[in-house]
């Protein structure tokens, strides 16, 4: 659902806000991962370039199981990067370019796709055992059409690489994109930031994004105003004006963000599924070689 927005009194150099979308009803993921499908590909692709989708995984309770554990079986991808982000809870990957392991909470996989791939990921084998909260975030980066047949590979990125910036009103930790000098941790096809955002109650926090990027805000727990304008609230989806550059983010009470800011890629958007390319053409190739064997397996 989108909500219609304020004016921002924000001065003319602030990003005003275009959208704020307010999540959808959860679905499942397989059976490890209720999300709220927050936008994808079929959306409007232009206006979240780079970025093609993005599942909220709020924290969700599951009892231990002892049995197999649940996720998402082998399943295809091409053209694009899935990157997951770990709050609380475990997941196990593995693919078919030989990358693999467990993230755990203050954890990010970035996989990327690139000319095929295969993979799964499950609740970890301690965390089926134990249960408990999942909480994670996982989005779809596009690739520009120079990169989308790069040979598949994976980042296993642990929190004790993620550099984090504190200030007197919170902290950053950057997962992509640099900051004061500090050097995200996540190699990217294109331009781009994804920070994790912590804002004390009471505070302001000014976070400027390049004039021309595409920027949005999930926020995931708390209550903030975006540059002085309209209020916005837990599971709720900031779309930004690329016109402009100033970010500010002022809390209420404790909250929690997620900023996405990239360089928008324009170029066509052809998705079915699993593939997102160009063409019609190139996403008739993809089917044609990933029955032909040619992502490999696990």
């Amino acid at each position: 659902m989108t909500t219609p927005v304020a004016q921002s009194t924000a001065q003319s150099t602030a990003k005003t806000i275009v959208q704020i979308k307010s999540a959808p009803p959860q679905h499942w993921v397989g059976n490890g991962f209720k999300v709220h499908g927050m936008f994808n590909y079929n959306d409007n692709a232009a206006l979240f370039s780079p970025f093609l989708l993005m599942d909220y995984g709020a924290p969700t309770q599951f009892a231990p199981n002892m049995g197999q554990p649940n996720g998402v079986g082998s399943h295809p991808h091409r053209g694009f990067e899935t990157v997951t982000i770990a709050y609380t809870g475990e997941v196990t990957h593995r693919d078919s370019a030989g990358g693999g392991g467990t993230i755990a909470a203050g954890d990010v996989q970035w996989m990327t796709a690139g000319a095929g791939i295969v993979h799964n990921e499950f609740h970890s084998p301690a965390f089926s055992q134990q249960g408990g909260l999942m909480h994670m975030v996982q989005l779809w980066v596009n690739l520009p059409a120079k990169d989308k047949m790069t040979p598949a590979h994976y980042q296993a990125i642990s929190k004790a690489q993620i550099a984090q910036v504190d200030s007197d009103a919170g902290s950053v930790r950057l997962i992509a994109g640099d900051l004061d000098g500090h050097k995200g941790a996540a190699e990217t096809y294109t331009p781009m930031r994804l920070w994790d955002v912590r804002v004390k109650a009471g505070q302001t926090m000014s976070l400027s994004q390049p004039d021309g990027w595409t920027t949005l805000l999930l926020v995931q727990s708390g209550t903030v105003q975006v540059n002085g304008s309209n209020t916005v609230g837990a599971a709720q989806l900031v779309v930004l004006s690329r016109k402009g550059s100033d970010v500010s983010i002022s809390a209420s009470s404790d909250a929690q963000v997620l900023l996405l800011a990239g360089e928008p890629i324009n170029e066509p958007v052809v998705g079915y599924g699993p593939f997102v390319m160009n063409t019609k053409a190139e996403i008739q190739q993809a089917f044609f070689d990933f029955d032909s064997g040619k992502f490999g397996e696990i």
